[in-house]
């Protein structure tokens, strides 16, 4: 395993880090790993070298939380381990059950504490923009809780590059904890982000930790045009599924990441997550797993160097998309309303 830096901050990552989306509850999702199924990542992940696991509230309504704490302590050295969860989806019926108030702020962090069973939360994350909260009121809470103790970093995840600047600058004109981190939608098929969002990252030195790493599993090499393999999760996440990679081009760009992969005699994702590793600000994909052999792939695309002319070939194929997964409000998540 190799380890970097979180942007400018001081915390040092893993270069991969364990997505806890698929550990939770199978009433939220039927594809997700309860608690017994669970455990085996959070071991050979930290055998691994893995030091880095992210997760949110609203993942299984807190169990993926519940879970992640629990590998967290059996598994890890917690003073090595850097966990991070998320604020601002909807957690329950009223309208303070959501957003990025400072009363559902404040309030989810003890919530997720509480789940998690640690003191402090190393990297606390706002789960997308919210637009009825002034941003000031947000920064605000979340400085409150790194003075507090219970936070020790701050992050942000897919939104518009200037609401990220906004809130960079009126964290430093107060004084207040600035965001280290920006996790976004970011992979080979799905390169939007290059435009503002990644330059905007390499100047400031936000570390980026993209999510979907692997655009919904297109770039593990085992599903073909015009077919799609019918999981458990492509089943109740098809929407989703559609809705994030929907173009006839973004197949030309899976097949150029089988096509490499097969010339260097490598599985496809650990090509896809080795070209995303070279992108500048990237630190840490946030990759997630429901089989031990995934996460035995993915690791081994930390050393993978790819050389320029596999990139120009991955890269060529790529073709503009709208803006997707998180424009106009948080991403729409089956289960969940906004």
């Amino acid at each position: 395993m190799k380890y970097a830096r979180l942007g400018r901050s001081g915390l040092v990552v893993s270069r991969m880090a364990l997505g806890c989306m698929s550990f939770g509850s199978k009433r939220w999702r039927p594809w997700v790993l309860e608690e017994e199924e669970a455990m085996p990542f959070f071991r050979r992940a930290v055998e691994l070298g893995v030091n880095f696991f992210d997760t949110a509230d609203v993942y299984s309504t807190g169990a993926s939380e519940e879970i992640t704490g629990k590998g967290v302590r059996e598994f890890a050295v917690r003073e090595e381990a850097v966990v991070a969860t998320k604020v601002r989806l909807k957690m329950g019926d009223g309208p303070n059950r959501a957003g990025l108030s400072r009363k559902h702020v404040i309030q989810s962090c003890e919530a997720s504490l509480r789940r998690l069973g640690l003191e402090k939360i190393d990297l606390y994350q706002v789960h997308r923009a919210d637009p009825n909260t002034p941003v000031e009121e947000t920064l605000s809470a979340l400085d409150q809780l790194v003075r507090d103790g219970k936070v020790l970093y701050l992050g942000a995840s897919s939104m518009f590059a200037w609401e990220l600047m906004k809130a960079l600058s009126v964290s430093e004109r107060n004084g207040w904890a600035k965001f280290v981190s920006m996790q976004n939608h970011y992979n080979l098929v799905y390169r939007e982000e290059e435009r503002e969002m990644l330059p905007l990252c390499a100047d400031q030195g936000i570390g980026v930790i993209p999510w979907s790493p692997l655009a919904r599993g297109l770039l593990g090499g085992n599903r073909t045009r015009g077919s799609r393999d019918a999981t458990a999760r492509d089943e109740s996440d098809a929407p989703l599924y559609e809705e994030l990679y929907d173009q006839e081009t973004d197949w030309d760009v899976v097949e150029a990441t089988v096509r490499v992969a097969a010339r260097l005699g490598l599985p496809s994702a650990q090509v896809a997550l080795a070209w995303l590793l070279g992108r500048p600000a990237v630190v840490s994909p946030i990759v997630g797993f429901t089989r031990l052999e995934q996460l035995e792939e993915a690791a081994g695309a930390v050393s993978l160097e790819l050389s320029e002319a596999d990139r120009a070939e991955l890269e060529a194929p790529y073709r503009p998309h709208p803006v997707r997964g998180w424009i106009g409000g948080p991403l729409r998540l089956p289960g969940i309303s906004s």
